[in-house]
């Protein structure tokens, strides 16, 4: 009995379609790449419920003649490949034939073309892979592909898409890396009937400024050079610009986004002893190779590729980056114009300067103290001395109490104890049961994060007012987002007022938080809530105290007074769960006696 069959095309085109589009973020590509080759300079993309209704993109390119438009939705169907060794010379965004077929096999697509030479263009409408109607039509030069209810016929997949925040944020990501390396196209992102974006053509860091905001303009240093393997043009950020996420790392091959980990390793390798711990720099760095020393055909999505020569990459990018660091660094604190203070006019002629006059005391002994103060010394190492204990007095304990619930630690009058810091980083402090060595700054977030619970939960607040207001600006989505947030965060203690689409006006903050720190504080706040890192929390308050306790809480090297640890661990000792910060990681280590002993 015969057991293989060959799949009809409908079911082939479906398992294929998973491969190239798995989200309506996949679409975007495909569709923004198409109009890239067809040579657009004006390309505007409408999206509506995150993609899962409506995906539009509309360009001013070449268009397509009757046959081409529906040719190009046959699968491996391509104008850029023509005999293998084509493969080993790509220079287009497209190129295998597969987008527009895939896209086709789930969803409803109406494609309308024209011809710049042709007085009538095509109009084509496509469902599941069979084709409705193909009819003339009046339309304006280039191409307008309308891509609607994706998944319509696999509503298993439809349903693995995520809540439209998470989706949209993939779309904006994608437009993102397409928009920064083209930054010679105009480009438009249209959401739910809100212009977000409206990119003019120009230059990369102009660019940058348009997705970013203006204040991005002076935190990167050009990098640019060129040998016979490569040519790099592109911008670092400063160091003092770092970040804790990775997201703003951009780094582009012959007009694609790619992620390459060796090559990104290099660019961060050129910041060594540059940025604090755990930080990260910020670039968008675009890459010229021989497109015959490179192969994009190693993934359906094509952000992977292979180099020829990857550890003269690796050597040649390295060195760009540390010497841009080097130059414009050493530019920025030289100076060679001599200082107003030392233009000393010249003494009258005649004039003897006096001979200097130097007193000392010739019995003074460094090392001798005086007698009060060895009396003082010798009293306080005695009393030390006298205080201590036997150390065979810990054998006569019988009974070692660990405190394994939060009772037994609320119970504790921490705020006599003696605490020590160890490393700048760790609080430690005595126990009945040993020596309890307290993370300070997992401590510090579950304080602050059960301060900005209750707070969200009640109705007073304890705020700062800030002597100066502060200004924050993020890229529209973002404020859209942060539109969105204002609600919880004037819970929390925030005074926030909406200066223009994307910048806000902060007068009042909570009281924990560092006024410097306020841009980086929402640019994390609204990274960590875009990404999957707070799925766990129950709901979105809870996620955004996570985040914002997060960034306020003291950082490992902070030195603390005693006074300091004390009051850290009496309000740590009187949260409901204070051996667990709100990431899940343990906040108390107990070291019993017997231990200290062996």
């Amino acid at each position: 009995m015969d057991l293989i069959n060959i799949l009809p095309d409908s079911v082939a085109n479906q398992i294929a379609a998973g491969e190239v589009v798995d989200r309506p973020a996949s679409a975007v590509k495909e569709l923004l790449e198409n109009a890239m080759d067809a040579g657009a300079t004006q390309i505007d993309l409408i999206v509506k419920d995150a993609g899962r209704t409506l995906i539009q993109v509309v360009d001013n390119g070449c268009g397509m003649s009757d046959s081409d438009a529906r040719l190009c939705f046959e699968r491996h169907a391509t104008s850029k490949i023509h005999k293998t060794d084509d493969l080993f010379a790509i220079r287009t965004m497209g190129f295998r034939g597969e987008a527009l077929a895939s896209i086709a096999a789930i969803a409803q697509v109406e494609l309308r073309t024209r011809l710049h030479d042709s007085e009538l263009g095509t109009s084509i409408l496509i469902e599941g892979s069979h084709i409705v109607s193909q009819e003339p039509t009046a339309c304006p030069t280039g191409t307008s592909m309308a891509v609607k209810n994706l998944f319509f016929n696999v509503p298993a997949r439809r349903n693995f898409l995520k809540k439209d925040s998470v989706e949209f944020s993939h779309i904006e990501e994608v437009f993102r890396r397409i928009t920064l390396i083209h930054y010679d196209i105009a480009f438009t992102l249209n959401s739910n009937g809100r212009l977000l974006y409206d990119l003019k053509a120009g230059s990369l860091l102009q660019r940058i400024s348009q997705l970013y905001g203006n204040p991005y303009k002076e935190r990167f240093f050009a990098v640019e050079e060129e040998t016979d393997i490569v040519k790099i043009k592109g911008f670092v950020g400063k160091p003092e610009y770092s970040r804790k996420t990775r997201g703003e790392q951009y780094l582009f091959v012959n007009g694609r986004f790619i992620k390459h980990p060796a090559l990104s390793a290099a660019v961060e390798k050129a910041y060594a002893d540059l940025l604090p711990d755990h930080s990260y720099p910020s670039y968008f760095i675009g890459l010229q190779v021989d497109p015959a020393r490179i192969d994009v055909n190693i993934h359906p999505t094509k952000t992977e590729v292979k180099f020829v020569d990857d550890h003269a990459l690796f050597a040649i990018l390295r060195s760009a980056v540390k010497k841009a660091l080097g130059q414009f660094t050493l530019a920025t604190e030289l100076s060679f114009d001599t200082p107003p203070e030392f233009n000393i006019p010249p003494a009258p002629k005649g004039y003897t300067p006096p001979a200097p006059r130097i007193s000392y005391n010739p019995d003074y002994n460094p090392f001798r103290a005086t007698p009060s103060q060895t009396h003082l010394h010798l009293e306080k190492d005695l009393k030390d001395f006298k205080d201590l204990k036997d150390p065979k007095d810990l054998n006569d304990q019988k009974e070692i109490v660990v405190p394994n619930s939060l009772d037994s630690l609320n119970s504790l009058n921490s705020p006599k104890m003696s605490c020590l810091q160890l490393q700048n980083r760790y609080i430690v402090t005595s126990l009945s049961s040993g020596l309890a060595i307290i993370d300070q700054q997992r401590a510090h977030e579950r304080i602050l994060f059960d301060k900005l619970t209750q707070s969200s939960n009640n109705a007073k607040t304890h705020s700062q007012t800030l002597l100066f207001p502060v200004n924050c600006q993020f890229s529209p989505a973002d404020a859209d987002l942060f539109n969105e947030l204002l609600p919880d965060l004037r819970s929390y203690g925030f005074a926030v007022e909406t200066l223009s689409q994307c910048t806000f006006v902060v007068t009042a903050t909570p009281a924990d938080l560092k006024e410097e720190d306020l841009q980086t504080c929402f640019d994390q706040m609204l990274a960590d809530y875009k990404g999957a890192t707070m799925q766990k929390f129950s709901n979105r308050s809870q996620s955004l105290c996570a985040s914002l306790a997060r960034q306020m809480a003291i950082r490992p090297g902070k030195v603390l007074s005693q006074e300091e640890m004390q009051q850290l661990v009496a309000d740590l000792f009187a949260c409901p769960m204070a051996d667990t910060a709100p990431s899940g990681k343990k906040i108390i280590t107990i070291v019993k006696p017997e231990e200290i002993l062996k």
